[in-house]
């Protein structure tokens, strides 16, 4: 495993705000708040919804932190509480945000429709297209670089099922550019 001080430090701080150091804590929110923000925000699509999800995220971090066994664990372990969190508020959500989409997509623009796109502009259609969830895993192995074992364990999945995931997501996104060119 490869470790760089930054990975040090976050363990550091872990040891320390599990030993009751609020200064530890308050650095490890001040590092980490803004990572958890945009990983709810990917899930939530609301910024005020990925507020409130992160704060009762931060309370269940800072209330279970004392069981975490190993504090080179903290990233995927703060961004599985996070999505949990997450996933619960879209759960409640399900019918409302049915009724929107649905709103959403009847209200398309003729104009833009008709243009011609870059590929890059069709993937970001395409990718706006799929489920949170799977934008969220898409975001957290492409944009956060998080391995395969970490992304696991925060989804609660075997590495086996991500790695399929993945492979289906990239067939998926595939099909529907290919769709949107012919």
């Amino acid at each position: 495993m490869n470790r760089d001080a930054d990975d040090i430090l976050n363990e550091l701080l872990v040891i320390r705000a599990q030993r009751g150091d609020p200064g530890a804590m308050q650095l490890l929110v001040r590092r980490w708040h803004g990572k958890l923000i945009r990983h709810a925000r990917k899930l939530t699509e609301r910024d005020d919804v990925a507020a409130d999800v992160v704060q009762e995220g931060w309370i269940a971090i800072f209330r279970g932190l004392h069981r975490l066994k190993d504090p080179a664990t903290f990233r995927g372990w703060a961004y599985r509480i996070v999505h949990h969190k997450s996933v619960d508020w879209i759960r409640s959500q399900t019918r409302q945000r049915k009724m929107n989409q649905d709103i959403g997509d009847q209200m398309v623009d003729p104009v833009s429709a008709n243009s011609e796109e870059s590929d890059v502009e069709k993937l970001c259609g395409a990718i706006k297209r799929l489920t949170p969830e799977q934008q969220v895993l898409l975001r957290m192995f492409y944009e956060e670089n998080m391995p395969l074992k970490e992304i696991a364990n925060v989804l609660s999945v075997p590495v086996g099922t991500l790695k399929f995931r993945l492979f289906t997501l990239r067939q998926q996104l595939k099909t529907m550019i290919e769709r949107e060119t012919t």
